[in-house]
C-alpha cells in the first residue's frame, strides 16, 4: 500500500469518526449564530469569527463582550482565559503525534482542537498521523461553520425558547463521548471524575466560587490531568483498561 492510499485511508477513518462531532456541533453553532446576529452583528461577520476561531465558550464569551461594547483588552483577557485550557491539550497530544511531523502541519492539528476532537483523538491506540487529524477537524470545523450561517441568516424565524435550549447539546456530545470511555478505562473515569468535582467545588463553594469560568475548566484540567498522569502513566494504559 503507497503513502497516498495511505494517507486517504487515514483521512476516511478520521473523518468518520468526527462526523457526530459535527452533527452536534450544529445546533450549538445555529445558537450561536442567532445570538451575534441578535447582538448587532452581521450574518457575514458571524461565520468570520466561526472560522477563524473554532472555541465555542470563547466565542460565546468574546461575542458578548463585543456587543456589551468591551474594550479590546478586556475581549483579549477573557477569550485567553477561557481558550487557555487548548495549550493544555496540543501538549498533551503532541506525545502522540510523528515526532518528524514539521511545524505547519503541527500547526494545522492545533487550529482543529476542540474539548471534543481531543477527547477522540487522545483515545486512539499509537501514533496520531496527520491525515486522521485532518480528517478528524475536518467535519467538526465545516460542521461548526454550517451551523453558524444557519442560526445567522435565520435567526428571526424561531421563538426564543427554541433558541436557548440548543445550547445543551454540546454538553450531551461530551458526555456521551466521555461516558464509555470511562466505562472501560480506569484512568479515563479517575481523570474525567476528578475534573468534575473539582470544577463544581470551584463553582459552588462560597469562598471561591468568584473565580472566572475560565480558570475553572484551566484549574481542574490541570490538576486532573496531573492525577491521571501520577497514577496511569502511558506505560500502563493497557493495564489500567483491564482492572
Amino acid at each position: 500500500m503507497d503513502n497516498k492510499t495511505d494517507s486517504r485511508m487515514e483521512f476516511n477513518r478520521g473523518f468518520r469518526k468526527g462526523l457526530p462531532i459535527a452533527l452536534g456541533y450544529i445546533p450549538v453553532a445555529f445558537t450561536f449564530g442567532l445570538l451575534a446576529v441578535q447582538g448587532g452583528l452581521s450574518p457575514l461577520l458571524a461565520v468570520f469569527i466561526s472560522m477563524s476561531n473554532l472555541t465555542s465558550a470563547g466565542q460565546f464569551a468574546g461575542v458578548n463582550l463585543i456587543i456589551a461594547q468591551a474594550n479590546l483588552l478586556e475581549i483579549a483577557l477573557t477569550t485567553f482565559v477561557i481558550n487557555i485550557r487548548y495549550f493544555l491539550m496540543s501538549l498533551s497530544l503532541s506525545q502522540k503525534i510523528k515526532s518528524h511531523m514539521p511545524a505547519a502541519l503541527r500547526s494545522v492539528m492545533a487550529f482543529g482542537i476542540t474539548d471534543e476532537t481531543f477527547t477522540v483523538a487522545s483515545l486512539e491506540e499509537g501514533e496520531i498521523s496527520f491525515s486522521f487529524m485532518l480528517g478528524l477537524v475536518c467535519a467538526p470545523y465545516f460542521g461548526w461553520a454550517l451551523g453558524t450561517a444557519l442560526g445567522a441568516f435565520i435567526n428571526s424565524f424561531l421563538p426564543s425558547a427554541l433558541q436557548n435550549s440548543m445550547g445543551i447539546a454540546l454538553y450531551a456530545m461530551f458526555i456521551a463521548i466521555v461516558i464509555p470511555a470511562a466505562r472501560t478505562s480506569k484512568a479515563a473515569l479517575v481523570v474525567a471524575g476528578t475534573g468534575i468535582g473539582i470544577n463544581s467545588l470551584l463553582t459552588w463553594l462560597p469562598s471561591i466560587n468568584n473565580i472566572s469560568s475560565g480558570w475553572r475548566i484551566t484549574i481542574s484540567t490541570v490538576l486532573a490531568a496531573s492525577l491521571g498522569a501520577l497514577l496511569f502513566p502511558k506505560d500502563s494504559e493497557e493495564q489500567c483498561r483491564n482492572i
